[in-house]
Order: C-alpha cells, then structure tokens, then sequence
C-alpha cells in the first residue's frame, strides 16, 4: 500500500493569487524530478510497511494477523492523515519538509522501537497499532503537498496532475516492494534497511523543498529546515551504528540463558542459548523453543523408535535439521540410507559446526549414510519421485501460516504417496494438553488422507506434555489397520521408552482425550468438534492460537 488514498480531494487548481516560484531548473526538469521524489517516497512507505509486517512475523509467528492489522491501521491512518495536510497547504513545501523529517525518524526507527518494547515492556501490539499508525498518517499526507507543489511549477489540469502522481506513487510502491524481500533483507537486515530506508526519505525531503523549492522559504525556515533534517539523519546515522549492539542485548533480554549463536536467516531467527555452567544447551528458532539438551532425549526417542519397528532400510525425515532425530535414525546399522529434508540451511550448518549441538547429535549429518536436502518440505514432496520406507515428521509447531500447512490433509496425502507398502510414519503433534483441539485436529487430518493413527503422548519437562501419532496407511477403512505401539526388538538401549512407557503413553486424561470425559471442553463422552486442516482452511493454527491453556505457562 502506498501514499495515494485521499490525493483526490486536493486536486482543485492552484490559487489564483499564487506567486510564481523561481526554480533552480526549468518547469519541466522541475516537474520530472518533484514526480521522482513521489515515486521515492512511495518506495520508502512502502517498505515501511513491509518491515512491520515481516517484524510480526518473525516475533509472533502470525502473519496473516500481522499483516492484517499492519494493512488495516495504515490505510485507515492514510485517509486521516489526507485529511489533515488540508490544512498545511498555505506552506506546501515547508509541511511536507517537516512531515517528511517525522516520516524519516518514526520509519527508519520503527524496527529498534517495536524491538525494544517487545523485548523490554512486553507491549509489543500497542506499540505496534501506534506505529502502524504515525507511518500511515504521514504517509497520508505526503501526497496531497506534494500535488499543491508541483501545481506551483506550472498550472495543470487537476486530473492530469492527480494522474503523474498516481502513477510516479503506484510504480514506486512496486519497486519498494521488490526491493524489501529481494536488496534491502539480504544486504542489510530488516534494522539497518529501515534506518537506510529512513535516511534516503530524509534526503528526499531535502531535495525537493531545501533545492527545487528553496525559493517559497523565508531564509530563517530553510535555516531551520536544513538544521532540522541534518539532525535527523544524524539520529539516524547513530542508531544504525549502534544497532547492532542494542539488538545483541535486546535479543539476550527474551533469553534466560546467555545466546552462545544468533544469526538470522533467509527464513527465522536462530538462536543458540548455553548455561554458564554447560549443562544445558537449548536452540530456538523465531523464539520457539526446539530442545533442551537436558531432555531432548525423551522427545526424540518417542518420535523416532516406534517408528523404525517397521521396515527401515530407507529413510525419510522431513524437519529435524537439529540432526537429534536422526542421531536415533541412525542406531540401526540396517538403515542404509537416510534422506533429511529441512528448509533452513543455516540450522543444518549450526547442527554440523557447533560443538556441543554437534556432540549431542553424534555428527549425524555427516554420517556417510546421511543426504541431506535444504528446501520447503511441501514443495519437495511434490516434486519427488522416490518411496521410503519409513519416514519421521520432526516439523516446529503449527503456529503461523507457513508451518500449519505442514499439518494438512495434503501434506499427509503427499507422504502417504512417499511410503512403500508397510512402511510407518510418525509425526510431532503439538502438545495435547496446552493446545488439544490442535493435536486432535492432526489425527483428523490423518485420517481424512488416508492414515490409520495411534495417538500417544509422553512427558518432556522443558514442553510438558507432549504428542505424537505412528501411523500407516489406512487398511479397509478409517480407523482401520492402526499399527501397534511397540520398540523394535532390536531397538538400541534407551534412556527413556520402553514398551510399559509406550503402553501408557496411549492413555490421555479425560480433559484431554479425543472423546471427552467430566471436565472437557465437550460434554461427557462427546467427540471433540473439531476439523482437519487443510491448505484452504488451515484449521489447526486456528486451534493452536485459540487456546487458553497455554496462558499463565
């Protein structure tokens, strides 16, 4: 969205008493570069936007909802603020200086600022609305100063003149858009590119009134302009020196353990934290805890041995690019080869050069045995024509819009079509009782692709109580054909499961449980309402943000 709503109210002709402007150059190189300066802007708002939407994300997980209240308050904040430079249109080009040094500084700084107050204050969605806001509201009114000053050049027609600005704004918001994902991210990072973004705003201003419009200023005010404008992309020069450090100790405030690594990469946040003392060493990506290596080894003995009780020769892991899972893989010296698909490859490159993370998976991605493929688990699956004969689903959790469709009908119909007959698939599910309704809405979406589930869950003390399913594709129905819960006899010895824990890891408490007993969320032995997931409907990330059990943990 860019700087246009609400131009069209102010396209009636230039005053009739209005002097004419000396300029620096001829009306026409004038023009050009005044309409230059609305497609910079454009540009500069644009990116703005962009970058409080993708800093949601990143803290949130969320960004069909961040993006909708991003979207939502600098629209309505546009027209506002149109409305409002009706009455700065006596002193075009002095506002539009001052609204532009005000853009400067609250967009180049509104990364570090939602940052803080997410780090520091825990307010990160007031700061957030309030931000969203100021951005749109100055945004609102660049566009009509802009038109009352390129009427002062010359008399135009006020279509013709509302037209140039359409499209100078139009073609500026799309080359803002392209550059955000594809210059500013990958060459400065979403802090520096906005304090970046910030500075050429200023310098825009700059040109256009202090150069082209110099004229309609009294001395003292481009004394003033100028001071002002150099002191803000002073401000701006020192936060992006010193960004780097405030986001050190910002990003160590949301940790309990000292960050040992961070870096952020073309997809998430990784962050590597470590006890003064060694013993417990933890990773988190997007601020979503992964492991612990004080208990890890429950999570990934669950998830992977019941699993390996049937054919193994080749295997299939989609996630897991931590290697812990496929440090278990591994045990079984039948397993001839293991594929690893996992997105980032920034988190297999930590999982290989870290030495504690790479001690504690055994140096499983670097066994001879191991492949492993960095790309979007959905996408591979789509392409690939290759059958496992096991596979692990290690995927994070379903919460944002990217990861729930790693949860879908689909996406278990496409692992489905990667399984050679016999084989078994076990998967990560949530966590059955700070988000229930989202684990059983995996086993619906098993289910309704093809797959007969076992539910189970075990107790991890860093995530509580935890999920999973084993599962093989369904035999003469729904329900069908479920594979037994059980070790492979020649299962390695283990520090956690055995077959009496996989025994009671099918039982759920009745507040729990799919068919709900006294004190679930349905009546005494109703079946729980809820739907599987799919691409369209991606009724699982509903489920997961719905939960009030996770509050107060």
């Amino acid at each position: 969205m860019s700087g246009s709503e609400g131009a069209a109210r102010t396209g009636e002709a230039p005053e009739a008493g209005a002097s004419p402007v000396r300029l620096p150059v001829g009306p026409r190189a004038a023009r050009f570069l005044v309409l230059l300066g609305v497609f910079i802007c454009a540009a500069c708002g644009l990116v703005y936007e962009l970058a409080l939407v993708a800093l949601g994300s990143y803290l949130l997980g969320d960004s069909v909802t961040q993006a909708s209240i991003v979207l939502s308050v600098m629209v309505f904040a546009m027209g506002v603020g149109s409305l409002a430079s009706k009455r700065l249109t006596d002193r075009p080009a002095f506002w539009f200086i001052v609204i532009e040094g005000a853009l400067s500084l609250v967009g180049g700084l509104s990364v570090l600022l939602l940052y803080g107050a997410y780090a520091y204050l825990s307010m990160y969605q007031p700061a957030l609305v309030l931000c969203a806001f100021a951005v749109g509201a100055l945004i609102g009114a660049e566009i009509p100063l802009l038109m009352k000053l390129i009427q002062r050049i010359r008399r135009q027609d006020a279509a013709d003149a509302v037209a140039d600005l359409f499209a100078a704004d139009y073609v500026g918001g799309l080359v803002g858009g392209l550059a955000f994902p594809f210059l500013l991210l990958p060459l400065l990072g979403l802090v520096e590119g906005a304090l970046a973004v910030g500075a050429l705003n200023a310098l825009v201003g700059m040109w256009v009134v202090l150069w082209i419009f110099r004229a309609t200023l009294r001395p003292r005010a481009r004394i003033g302009a100028a001071l002002g404008m150099a002191v803000v992309l002073a401000v701006l020069a020192a936060a992006f020196v010193y960004s780097g450090r405030f986001e050190v100790t910002a990003r160590q405030a949301l940790y309990r353990d000292p960050i040992v690594h961070a870096e952020r990469s073309a997809y998430q946040e990784v962050v590597l934290t470590r006890t003064t003392d060694g013993r417990d060493t933890r990773l988190f990506l997007n601020g979503d805890l992964q492991f612990s290596s004080l208990d890890e080894y429950r999570y990934h003995e669950s998830l992977v041995h019941p699993a390996m009780a049937g054919p193994r020769g080749e295997v299939l892991m989609l996630g897991g690019g931590d290697g812990l899972a496929a440090r278990e893989v591994l045990e079984y010296p039948d397993v001839e080869h293991v594929t690893l698909v996992d997105l980032d490859p920034a988190v297999t490159r930590l999982a290989r050069t870290d030495p504690v993370l790479s001690d504690l998976n055994e140096d499983a991605l670097d066994d001879p045995r191991m492949e492993v493929v960095n790309t979007d688990a959905f996408k591979w699956l789509r392409e690939q024509r290759s059958r496992f004969d096991a596979v692990v689903v290690d995927m994070p959790d379903a919460d944002d819009v990217a990861t729930a469709k790693l949860y879908s009908v689909e996406f278990y119909g496409l692992v489905r079509g990667a399984l050679r007959d016999g084989g078994l698939m076990s998967v990560q599910a949530g966590s059955p009782y700070f988000a229930a309704d989202a684990y059983w809405s995996v086993a619906e979406s098993l289910e309704d692709s093809g797959w007969s589930a076992v539910p189970y869950n075990v107790d991890v003390p860093s995530f509580g109580n935890w999920g999973f399913y084993l599962a093989r594709p369904t035999e003469g129905g729904p329900g069908e054909g479920a594979p037994e819960l059980t070790l492979p006899e020649d299962a390695p010895e283990l520090r956690f499961l055995d077959d009496r824990v996989l025994e009671a890891a099918k039982v759920f408490p009745k507040d729990r449980e799919r068919t709900t007993g006294d004190g679930g969320e349905a009546g005494p032995g109703e079946e729980r309402d809820v739907r599987a997931s799919t691409l369209l409907d991606p009724a699982v990330l509903r489920y997961q943000q719905e939960q009030e059990a996770w509050e107060g943990y």
